[in-house]
């Protein structure tokens, strides 16, 4: 079910296979590696899941259990947490830096990535003790920074690697 509601508020579903909140779609679904069933929870606005983990039969073991209020949470819970690792993750190999000691007192070295679709690159950022940018150059996205690339960019005064 992918009915966007973009100019008003989504409603409010509590049904056995399907609950729906402002924010999360959790919906049971049959799983297709097995006779068992799983749980895809779906952030609005987007159309992938964030989370499809396995759910518990119901008395029959035929049907799923239906969904209820401290289940939903439970799952809200631990897809967020998901999206949260994800973002995390995402943003620690796009932003990474290192710090080197030299003549001139401790710089702090920055690689940014910026993910552009046709053109990516990288920023290599140097910044001082106090916080001062001292040098900022444009780089290639898949450039190999580590702290001997780093060294190196400071030792030759700055200039483009």
């Amino acid at each position: 079910m992918s009915t966007n509601f973009p100019d008003e508020e989504r409603p409010i579903i509590q049904e056995p296979r399907l609950w729906q909140d402002e924010r999360w779609t959790a919906k049971v679904i049959k799983n297709e590696d097995d006779d068992g069933w799983a749980v895809a929870m779906t952030l609005a606005g987007e159309a992938e899941p964030a989370l499809v983990g396995p759910w518990t039969m119901g008395r029959d073991k035929k049907n799923p259990k239906p969904l209820d209020a401290p289940a939903f949470h439970t799952l809200v819970k631990t897809a967020s947490e998901v999206l949260r690792r994800h973002e995390q993750q995402l943003h620690a190999q796009l932003h990474k830096s290192l710090k080197l000691d030299t003549e001139n007192g401790r710089l702090q070295i920055l690689f940014d990535i910026v993910p552009d679709e046709d053109n990516p690159y990288a920023t290599l950022t140097a910044v001082n003790e106090d916080g001062e940018q001292l040098a900022q150059v444009r780089v290639s996205a898949g450039f190999k920074f580590n702290e001997t690339s780093a060294k190196a960019w400071v030792e030759n005064d700055f200039l483009k690697p």
